[in-house]
């Protein structure tokens, strides 16, 4: 699990991002709203979605997608 932030002040483009806890641009602790914990940045999308429309996922932070492949052993 990590923790997810939603910044509370818009970037140039209008957008609110969402960053991990760890991310090198995560904004300021007065500047950010907690999310909460999830698995990745589309799951802190859905919540952030219900407070900020214009909320975006970083691309630093939450730009990677991991896909879990599961592998039938004969």
């Amino acid at each position: 699990m990590k923790f997810f932030y939603l910044a509370s002040n818009p970037n140039n483009q209008g957008e609110f991002k969402i960053h991990e806890r760890e991310c090198e641009h995560i904004p300021d602790l007065h500047d950010r709203e907690y999310l909460g914990p999830f698995n990745n940045g589309s799951e802190a999308m859905r919540k952030a979605m219900d407070l900020n429309p214009k909320a975006s996922t970083c691309e630093i932070c939450c730009g990677q997608t991991v896909q879990t492949v599961f592998v039938r052993k004969k």
